[in-house]
């Protein structure tokens, strides 16, 4: 690695060519930092990077700070994520639906499922990234298997996206349930909704690493950025294939 690689900010050492051997540049992860060095990181890293900045977990005090240094910045509040848009970065009001699709060339579509409407925090999490690094990302929630009919009515919706990101809590089970009905790569994200048994979240990533479906993927718990890095890894290798 070459010096020139990394800047050293004293608080941070930062990353600036991460995009170039990862094809994504280095994310934020907001809690424990103050919202200056969040801002001023940010900051640092859109003088290599061409793509889009991301912080994750972040607050709207992160916000604010981040918003003096960076005017263009946007926050997604339900997903806590803060953008400093470049390219292909989805509009502000990012919501369900397919008007969500980030602006330029979609590289391929990403499944968000979620067993239930407590799990949204962290599919939005997923789906704004997904965005953000440019593919398209079709929100399905509350489709659990406490009605699995809900989920055999979106059935072909997911079936027809290139990979699928499934976030649940309480038992984790629609994670395996959807691995079994699709031939695309399932990544699973395990949250911490749930009762005491549920264990934070434990319960679900337990019951996902034991699923019986093949071709499931796990990440760890409440981490939707993380599956969605995944997504996009494997989206770009189909695409540079």
């Amino acid at each position: 690695m070459k010096k020139d690689e990394l800047e050293e900010m004293g608080f941070a050492n930062i990353d600036q060519y991460r995009a170039k051997r990862t094809g994504a540049p280095e994310a934020v992860f907001c809690p424990g930092k103050k919202p200056r060095q969040i801002a001023e990181i940010m900051k640092a890293l859109t003088k290599e990077n061409e793509g889009n900045i991301i912080a994750t977990r972040a607050t709207e005090n992160d916000y604010a700070a981040v918003k003096k240094v960076l005017p263009r910045a946007v926050y997604f509040e339900e997903a806590g994520i803060i953008a400093a848009k470049r390219k292909g970065a989805p509009k502000k009001n990012a919501g369900s639906g397919s008007e969500n699709a980030s602006e330029g060339k979609l590289k391929g579509t990403v499944a968000v499922v979620t067993a239930g409407t407590a799990d949204i925090p962290v599919a939005e999490e997923a789906a704004v990234v997904t965005e953000l690094l440019g593919n398209h990302a079709d929100r399905i929630y509350d489709v659990g298997v406490a009605g699995i009919h809900r989920l055999f009515d979106k059935i072909e919706r997911i079936r027809n996206a290139d990979t699928v990101i499934v976030v649940a809590g309480m038992e984790g089970a629609l994670a395996s349930v959807v691995g079994g009905l699709v031939e695309t790569p399932v990544i699973a994200v395990p949250t911490s909704i749930g009762y005491g048994a549920n264990l934070k979240g434990l319960s679900a990533l337990l019951s996902m690493l034991c699923g019986c479906a093949n071709g499931v993927g796990v990440v760890n718990i409440d981490n939707g950025y993380g599956a969605a890095c995944l997504a996009y890894k494997i989206l770009k290798r189909r695409e540079n294939a």
